[in-house]
């Protein structure tokens, strides 16, 4: 038998909502498998969060920005040890100018980025004079890049979370705060894909197979467990696909009902998310 650590089924109890002795049997049938336990939480019932923004986190601060023109945002999660350096003014500066690095540079990857340089050092040596600074050790964890027609940025929870949304229409005063409205859906609400199109297929069969179970579990004839697992998977839409989400702001209308409702045409292309430490 899988020997499981408390920790672990703390960690489990943490991330789903799920009873400790749930958690640990899920754990054990899984074998120690985080994920695997998570889905059969679900399997079972359990009424559990799909949101995992709240296992381990190092700390450190997430930077969103965007170009004068609005055309490019970017992302980046500058990681530190301890909350103490994390909101240090110097250690958000030292983020805030990688972020501007990045986005004047469009580097391929973490790896490039750290190639570039700042005065006479690269930013990879800038980093070792900052940990010798700090007494810490500091890292960049992710770094995303969006290019489109008009880019949103947005930082929440005192530079924890990073949004950048691409909208179809030119930049405006509506749109912008529209746009911002989205974002801070985004950082709330963590969807796992624009619409129903942009769900991976695995998930899709997931969600599908779950439902099933589900629907067999609570004495459901078998005939009818696929209609009722489809019918699961639109709510699974309108729960986790951004543009069918209930607005926060306004329950009445989904993400696209609102931006269509603020500018003809409007709808989001494409957003990125950074979480620290997700």
């Amino acid at each position: 038998m899988t020997t499981i650590s408390a920790s672990e089924v703390n960690k489990l109890r943490q991330v789903t909502g799920a009873g400790m002795m749930d958690c640990k049997k899920a754990l054990v049938e899984a074998g120690g498998d985080f994920d695997k336990a998570i889905e059969l939480l679900r399997k079972k019932g359990q009424k559990i969060s799909l949101n995992r923004a709240d296992r381990e986190a190092q700390e450190g601060a997430v930077i969103a920005i965007t170009s004068a023109d609005n055309k490019t945002g970017v992302i980046i999660e500058l990681n530190c040890e301890t909350d103490f350096v994390a909101k240090n003014a110097d250690f958000v500066a030292f983020a805030i100018e990688i972020a501007n690095l990045a986005l004047n540079n469009k580097p391929s990857d973490i790896a490039a980025l750290k190639s570039l340089t700042i005065g006479n050092l690269t930013l990879e040596q800038r980093i070792l004079e900052e940990i010798g600074k700090t007494g810490e050790k500091l890292d960049i964890s992710s770094y995303e890049i969006l290019d489109g027609n008009n880019i949103v940025s947005y930082i929440h929870a005192g530079n924890r979370i990073g949004v950048l949304v691409s909208l179809t229409n030119p930049h405006s005063e509506a749109n912008a705060v529209a746009g911002k409205d989205v974002a801070m859906q985004i950082a709330a609400m963590n969807p796992i894909a624009l619409d129903e199109n942009s769900v991976p297929e695995d998930v899709k069969q997931r969600e599908i197979n779950v439902g099933k179970e589900q629907a067999i579990q609570e004495g459901k004839p078998a005939e009818m467990a696929e209609k009722i697992a489809m019918g699961r998977l639109s709510k699974f839409y309108k729960e986790y696909t951004l543009v069918n989400q209930e607005f926060v702001k306004d329950s009445s209308k989904t993400i696209k009902k609102m931006l269509a409702d603020t500018e003809q045409n409007l709808a989001v292309v494409g957003f990125k998310r950074v979480g620290l430490g997700a």
